[in-house]
């Protein structure tokens, strides 16, 4: 059964990530993509649209789908309109905590789960923290980057 979760709802139930933390929907998808690993579930995680910067509307990471919703709507709307244009809805579980949301999207067919029920189920048997941060890039790489961004070129560095 795919899975459409409203992300910043899911990110208030768990223990491990903080809306303070500029990181947050970075650590979310990771957290699910380890989820993903572990079941197969199709994943699509919805977030609000961000601050002033423009985000990408989708991306994959891990094979979680992740979608911002546009500027001047949010992640219910986005959602709700997913679900309106599923197939077969019944086929879908939609997880948040959102009772409007959790209302309307079962009123279209899709079963729902509580945010706070999923978000145990990702600490359950056989969850791993993943680890998300990067490691740093090898010397040779920052000094053909550094060459890069100063205007030297290959030969200019002996290389």
């Amino acid at each position: 059964m795919p899975i459409l979760i409203d992300g910043h709802n899911l990110i208030g139930q768990l223990p491990t990530i903080s809306f303070e933390d500029p990181d947050d929907e970075e650590k979310l998808a990771r957290l699910l993509s380890s989820y993903r690993a572990r079941t197969g579930k199709a994943i699509t995680v919805v977030f609000d649209p961000g601050g002033a910067f423009a985000l990408p509307r989708q991306r994959l990471l891990g094979g979680v789908k992740i979608v911002f919703a546009p500027h001047g709507s949010n992640a219910d709307k986005v959602i709700i309109n997913r679900v309106r244009r599923f197939r077969n809805p019944r086929e879908w579980l939609v997880v948040t905590s959102d009772r409007e949301l959790s209302d309307k999207v079962e009123g279209l067919g899709a079963r729902v789960q509580s945010a706070e029920a999923f978000a145990a189920e990702l600490a359950g048997p056989g969850a791993t923290a993943p680890d998300w941060r990067e490691s740093p890039p090898p010397a040779d790489e920052i000094d053909a980057w550094l060459a890069l961004f100063e205007g030297r070129n290959q030969q200019e560095t002996g290389d």
